[in-house]
């Protein structure tokens, strides 16, 4: 009876410790994206080809983190003019700040699902807080590599001066909308 007793415990226990899922982000289909307007005559867009990071979900109890580090050198807008002049110090000032970063403060669940990703965006050595609306999540076993992955789709927008790149505004708009498509996996 104590031998049950005691291994009902522990597996309660230990089902607690492990419900969380740790992911790791999925470098070859996460790709963080952003569009600006330019001088009122078209939207500039341009994505970084590399990021890693973690995300640590708990569905059961609407919890979780997510950490992520971007490559700011690995920006792609498919011309190389331009991207040489965006690494250059008038914008991401690659030199100096080689890396974007956003940690999460909350994940905020609606129903069984993330809604709203609260957290830090680091951009040329200055943080701000921002808010990810969540338009897309799901999780499940990817049928190619057989581990659990998760994918989301969320956006936020960000004055690009606060974060004290301000070349060229308000001709070149302040507002930067950002995307992000990722995908992450278990194992």
């Amino acid at each position: 009876m104590k031998k049950t007793l005691l291994s009902a415990v522990l597996l309660g226990l230990s089902t607690t410790v492990f419900a969380a899922d740790t992911l790791t982000i999925d470098s070859t289909h996460t790709f963080p994206s952003f569009e600006i307007n330019h001088m009122g005559f078209s939207t500039q867009r341009g994505r970084f080809n590399s990021t890693k990071g973690t995300v640590v979900l708990d569905t059961q109890k609407k919890t979780g983190s997510v950490d992520i580090v971007i490559d700011a050198t690995s920006i792609d807008t498919g011309l190389a003019k331009l991207e040489e002049h965006l690494r250059g110090e008038d914008f991401f000032n690659v030199e100096k700040f080689p890396t974007l970063t956003f940690k999460s403060t909350s994940v905020n669940f609606k129903d069984d699902k993330p809604a709203f990703i609260e957290g830090n965006l680091t951009l040329l050595g200055t943080t701000k807080p921002v808010t990810l609306t969540v338009n897309y999540f799901n999780c499940g076993t990817n049928p190619i590599t057989k581990k659990y992955h998760c994918g989301v789709d969320a956006t936020t927008s960000i004055k690009r001066s606060e974060f004290g790149m301000s070349t060229y505004v308000p001709a070149v708009s302040d507002e930067v909308k950002i995307s992000i498509q990722a995908e992450a996996f278990k194992g």
